[in-house]
């Protein structure tokens, strides 16, 4: 796989992400993790780039977007696996054999990339029929760590 670069929709999600976790107090100031992220969007607008590289960022932008980035689902998988089956591709994430195979390998940029592109292709089961059940192990997963150790239902 090639150097990843992050798109600058993950760059923006990251952006709003912040603003929503800390507001501004005042309607003009803004966090320091968003005025990172914001000079990487500002650049990536003006020399109309697309993609930055996730390893050349500056240490603060990147860092910030780890956070984003650790908030959301690490892997596409839905459980469902055709590549187990001899498949190329995997009818129930859209992930390759190769990406399914390598996945922990990658760096947070090309887990991004692959996300991306099985998301603009939407074919996928985790886009259609087992949409519902993806959505439910993302929300139970986002639910579990909010608990108190120790809580009883």
């Amino acid at each position: 796989m090639a150097v990843a670069g992050l798109h600058i929709t993950d760059i923006e999600s990251a952006i709003n992400w912040w603003r929503e976790r800390s507001p501004s107090p005042d309607g003009i100031s803004a966090c320091a993790e968003v005025r990172a992220l914001a000079e990487v969007y500002a650049l990536m607008v003006y020399y109309r780039e697309a993609e930055c590289d996730e390893h050349s960022m500056p240490t603060r932008a990147r860092d910030a977007w780890l956070a984003w980035y650790a908030s959301t689902p690490d892997s596409p998988c839905i459980a469902i696996c055709s590549t187990s089956q001899g498949d190329a591709w995997c009818k129930g994430c859209g992930r390759s054999f190769d990406e399914v195979k390598r996945w922990t390998e990658f760096s947070p940029g090309e887990k991004r990339a692959v996300w991306r592109r099985i998301m603009q292709d939407g074919s996928a089961w985790r886009f259609n029929r087992y949409a519902e059940r993806a959505q439910g192990e993302a929300s139970a997963a986002a639910a579990a760590p909010a608990e108190p150790a120790g809580s009883r239902r």
